[in-house]
């Protein structure tokens, strides 16, 4: 190997040093800028002496040919001897070409500068803020449900690090979440699986972390990615909230994440929503209601004054709060069994409007024991579902449709999805048939006699785009709704969707319940970003054991057409085993964004049941 040149040696030192960015080239300039004007000033006092004297010496010299480097035109003004104007000249086109330079060196490096904040690349020094890393169309959901909970705060931040250009992100967030009202927007360009980004966000300071699984192939191992990013850089970070999409790598997350991450499966929630709001109506709207903050919000109140009290009588124990559930040593568990007596450090789980509002009542409040029915549940025998399109999670929905429904039952899954009828072995209670069937024509559903069903389950085909999914669903909901007007049949539809702003669009098909799985899991991240100790409370309620959410038949409690207060509707689910949260009004089941649906009632005001309506309780099935 030959060895190198001074020359190549030369040019390598040079080219390092221009390397060095924009300060480099100013003082590359400032350098041969003082060689100009130093060999021109030697040149002068050398070959025009007479000058020096009527320009004041060395001196003089010195600063008139600096001032004809800086500013060329002054050359137009100079006398004397030829000599001594062509050194003028060359020091004005000397400092044409340096000036010339610098200004397009700083103009180029204002440019990057301006750029790099463009992008979002400096550390925030924010306190106290919620971090969200990663970018769906979930951040748009929990954006908007941290902007509702910190609606009554001065100086709440949130700040979003994504592999997404800063400016698009605010513009994103500005259309479609709109003013955010005392909540400040911080935006960073960056990957959220690298540790140098993650130190942009000032983590040590945080609330919590929310990590999005981002749309794309194989989302889960970003997810995971980040997660041992986030273990792996140096200090202490808050409490980290996680969704992970496939339930068959919650356990890599887990690994990854430690015991101080909270993780959301959201396969295992939409499928366990999906089921059980096809077997109660307005199952779904309920926990909507339930997992936003425009509401009643859950709370955990310790409550010394009720120790040693059953539960069954703290139902009554609040005025403006609703009881539904203990968390003592052993756990969190909604609708206890009304014995169960409180412990000293048990807590009582309730919904209130704000923990502020959470205080004990003088007394339970009136019941009117000539209204209180107490007509029995009874169980429905073996039905038909039609479930309609196949995706991922659908063989999963299967399954915990199986263990709902009693033995006998029957399921006809009917799809033109290449992988539909997979993975359904070891069922109990269902007898499972699959048609070939494109659920978006007309005449493929009539041939399936659809009104020998029960219930109808329209599942999202993840063969194609969210936004072009969700529109061969709206095609299969118009189609049924046409064909229940036409022939008069009745059987009740749940459909699952993407996006939000399709559920205006969905209502006009009167679908009884609408999935939009992406805006349930974007609240569900919100609540445990807000709450990270609510995530046993939500793991409960979407598990299939224990008790669960049921809108049932308000008449099946109280007497339809009679005033009642909410009271006495407490005392009749009460003498069920039963915990009511609140009640639904059919008159109201086409209003958004509640849907008649009001959680945590008021306590004095009465309401009037009538056909239809429906009180919401906590029970076993």
């Amino acid at each position: 190997m030959s060895r190198a040149t001074v020359r190549e040696r030369l040019r390598y030192w040079f080219d390092n040093t221009m390397a060095k960015g924009t300060g480099a080239l100013i003082g590359w300039l400032a350098l041969v800028s003082g060689a100009l004007i130093l060999a021109v000033s030697a040149l002068t006092l050398w070959l025009t002496p007479n000058e020096v004297d009527a320009h004041k010496g060395w001196a003089g010299v010195l600063w008139m040919t600096l001032m004809r480097a800086l500013s060329p035109g002054k050359i137009a003004s100079d006398t004397g001897t030829a000599p001594f104007l062509g050194l003028m000249l060359a020091a004005s086109l000397g400092g044409i070409f340096i000036v010339s330079t610098l200004v397009g060196v700083l103009s180029t490096g204002l440019k990057g500068k301006i750029e790099e904040l463009r992008k979002g690349r400096s550390r925030i020094i924010e306190s106290g803020h919620t971090v969200i890393l990663g970018w769906s169309e979930q951040v748009f959901t929990i954006v908007s449900e941290l902007v509702k909970a910190h609606a009554s705060q001065r100086g709440s931040v949130i700040a979003i690090l994504a592999d997404v250009d800063k400016p698009a992100m605010e513009d994103a967030i500005r259309s479609r979440v709109g003013d955010t009202g005392r909540t400040r927007l911080v935006c960073r360009t960056g990957r959220p699986t690298e540790p140098t980004d993650l130190d942009l966000m000032n983590l040590d300071s945080a609330r919590s972390v929310v990590v999005l699984s981002p749309q794309g192939e194989e989302p889960d191992a970003h997810v995971i990615k980040t997660l041992l990013a986030l273990a792996k850089r140096a200090g202490d970070h808050p409490p980290v909230v996680a969704a992970i999409t496939t339930s068959r790598n919650m356990a890599a997350a887990r690994l990854a994440g430690g015991p101080g991450v909270h993780l959301v499966d959201s396969d295992d929630t939409i499928s366990r929503l999906i089921v059980q709001s096809s077997r109660q109506s307005g199952m779904s709207v309920v926990c909507m209601d339930l997992l936003n903050f425009d509401g009643g919000e859950i709370y955990l109140r310790s409550d010394p004054a009720l120790a040693g009290m059953p539960y069954g009588r703290t139902l009554g124990a609040y005025a403006s709060a609703t009881v539904i559930g203990l968390r003592g040593s052993d756990g969190v568990m909604l609708n206890p069994p009304m014995d169960t007596v409180l412990g000293t450090s048990d807590q009582i789980i309730v919904i209130a409007q704000d923990d502020s509002l959470i205080r004990l009542a003088g007394d339970a409040g009136v019941i009117d024991e000539d209204h209180v029915r107490d007509h029995e549940h009874t169980r429905p025998g073996p039905g038909r579902t039609l479930l309609l399109g196949w995706n991922g999670r659908a063989s999963q929905i299967v399954r915990y449709l199986d263990g709902y429904v009693p033995a006998g039952s029957v399921l006809d899954v009917a799809s033109d999805h290449p992988s539909a009828g997979d993975g359904l072995v070891g069922l109990r209670n269902l007898t499972v048939s699959v048609k070939e069937c494109d659920s978006t024509d007309r005449y493929a559903l009539e041939s399936l006699g659809v009104g020998l069903y029960q219930h109808v389950i329209v599942l999202s085909d993840d063969r194609y785009t969210p936004h072009h999914a969700d529109t061969r669903t709206l095609m299969t909901l118009l189609q049924l709704r046409d064909m229940q007007a036409t022939l008069g049949e009745r059987y009740s539809i749940v459909s699952e969707m993407h996006d939000e702003n399709n559920r205006a669009l969905a209502e006009v098909t009167e679908a009884d319940d609408i999935v939009i799985s992406d805006t349930v899991i974007g609240l569900l991240l919100a609540q445990l970003a807000e709450s990270p100790h609510l995530s046993e409370v939500f793991g409960y309620l979407f598990d299939s054991r224990g008790s669960e959410i049921y809108p049932r038949p308000a008449g099946a409690y109280v007497d339809e057409g009679t005033p009642v207060a909410f009271p006495t509707v407490l005392e009749a689910a009460r003498r069920r085993g039963e915990t009511a949260i609140g009640y639904r009004l059919a008159a109201g089941a086409g209003e958004a964004p509640h849907f008649g649906v009001v959680l945590n009632p008021d306590r004095s005001g009465p309401v009037t049941f009538g056909p239809g309506d429906s009180v919401i309780v906590l029970a076993e099935r």
